[in-house]
């Protein structure tokens, strides 16, 4: 029978702390090496017995006074304890005896960071890098991203992760995130320039594949993003954030069956998300297809329950179909999630003005009002309801409010001209829309739309001739 190496090293581990036991009592013990003194300081300091750890570390370094490893524990257990000062001044005596353990640089750095003194950990970091190679260089560079972002300079973040896929271009955490990087920092050009470099060297690599499709789609180029996650899915079909990304760019380039085709890849490959199901209902609703866009809304939503908005895109579908009870049932979920949501209201506002309820309606119209007053949405449908049903002077006095509220926004002078017909006020209903034709003639549509019959006063007729014919010269 083989030895079991677990029971072993339990065994080995338990004669080292007996042995260690009998150095402090001052009884008769083996002699300890500079490698067991390592293992007991690592056993105290993972069951988190600080206090214990730097007391053995005190008996090695007595015992091995020369140690750049036990003082580089010791500095480690110093810090824990935010003995930054002493930390330091060990981390110097150790850098004398070895100057190539790059956890003297890292423990450094800790310290300068705890003191905020981030110039000094800056400073340190690229000094050191110059005196390694490989390996420690990239963890050095790692290290000093991490100061960087600490400290908010994130281009530079990027930069340390440039020159690490300059060293090692197949390195994968640099390669996950300088896409996180690309992005945030809007350097879409220098990654394109990056990685079809390391493309050129390394054509199997799907992440750099990947990452050049994320940084033409960080500039809009959308066609030559899913040419390449493309490639990277040649070299590995299961790579479900490709699939995820090249469906974003499909829907951007309104190709909502080819999404559609990849999101359902990713359902394939990894686990129900809501934003997946949510996605190609979008998708769905955009093709018009409302029952289908519906299905998956429901599923999204069935993985997220409290996502309001979810909710009210189902009624959306259904408001689409005029089925208007049906989305109001949804409606009412969404706003007990959300009382006060502008386009809740709103779409519920819409729902009961087309049944006829105009009383319930004006409230809802009301609330979206209350929640973005500065907002034209909310203004709009409650003055086109009041107008509706013949209460111009509520009619009135609303598009006052509207524009003291929202600036004078040109919409509200169409439609107070519109009341003003609607009471009989001709001559200033006229001059008022002569004054709205001058400021924003494209919005005389929404003019007509509040009641088409005004196209039968013939002064109205000649006033939008005269504004068509002097735009036309």
């Amino acid at each position: 029978m083989q030895d079991n190496p677990y029971r072993n090293d339990r065994d080995e581990m338990r004669d080292l702390l007996r042995q260690f036991e009998n150095l402090r009592a001052g009884k008769s013990h083996g002699f300890l090496e500079e490698e067991s003194f390592e293992k007991i300081i690592d056993y105290f300091d993972d069951k988190d017995e600080i206090a214990r750890a730097l007391e053995a570390v005190e008996l090695g370094v007595g015992q091995f006074p020369y140690s750049a490893s036990l003082m580089v524990k010791k500095a480690d257990l110093l810090i824990a304890t935010r003995k930054y000062n002493e930390a330091l001044e060990i981390l110097e005596r150790a850098e004398i005896l070895d100057s190539a353990d790059i956890d003297i640089y890292i423990l450094k750095t800790d310290i300068f960071l705890a003191l905020d003194q981030h110039e000094k950990a800056v400073e340190l970091l690229e000094e050191a890098i110059h005196s390694f190679e490989s390996e420690n260089r990239i963890n050095l560079l790692f290290e000093l991203a991490d100061v960087y972002d600490d400290y908010e300079e994130f281009d530079k973040v990027f930069d340390c992760l440039v020159h690490i896929l300059e060293y090692e271009p197949n390195n994968e955490e640099a390669l996950y995130k300088i896409c996180f990087w690309t992005d945030f920092t809007g350097r879409s050009e220098e990654s394109i320039r990056l990685h079809q470099h390391i493309i050129n060297e390394f054509p199997y690599n799907e992440l750099a594949w990947f990452n050049l499709g994320a940084a033409y789609q960080g500039l809009k180029l959308f066609e030559k993003s899913i040419d390449a996650y493309k490639y990277a899915l040649v070299i590995n079909e299961k790579f479900d954030y490709a699939y995820r990304n090249m469906a974003d760019a499909y829907i951007r380039l309104r190709k909502y069956r080819d999404a559609i085709e990849a999101l359902e890849k990713v359902i394939e490959l990894a686990r129900p998300e809501d934003v997946i199901y949510e996605a190609i209902g979008h998708c769905y609703d955009k093709l018009k297809q409302y029952a289908q866009a519906r299905f998956y809304y429901k599923k999204a939503s069935h993985l997220n329950s409290d996502d309001s908005k979810l909710y009210y895109k189902i009624a959306c579908t259904y408001m689409n179909e005029m089925l208007l009870n049906k989305a109001m049932q949804y409606l009412e979920s969404a706003i007990r999630i959300h009382r006060m949501q502008p386009e809740y209201n709103l779409a519920m506002g819409e729902c009961l003005m087309e049944l006829g309820n105009i009383k319930d309606a004006i409230v809802y119209f009301s609330n979206a009002v209350k929640a973005k007053p500065r907002g034209m949405g909310g203004w709009e449908a409650l003055i086109r309801c009041l107008y509706r049903e013949g209460f111009l002077e509520e009619a009135i006095e609303q598009v006052n409010n509207a524009q003291q509220v929202t600036g004078d926004k040109p919409l509200f002078a169409f439609y107070k001209s519109a009341v003003l017909f609607a009471m009989g006020k001709s001559k200033e209903g006229l001059l008022l829309l002569q004054t709205a034709m001058e400021r924003a003639p494209r919005l005389l549509k929404k003019f007509i739309e509040l009641n088409p019959i005004i196209l039968q006063n013939q002064q109205v007729v000649d006033l939008i001739a005269y504004y068509k014919r002097k735009r036309s010269f």
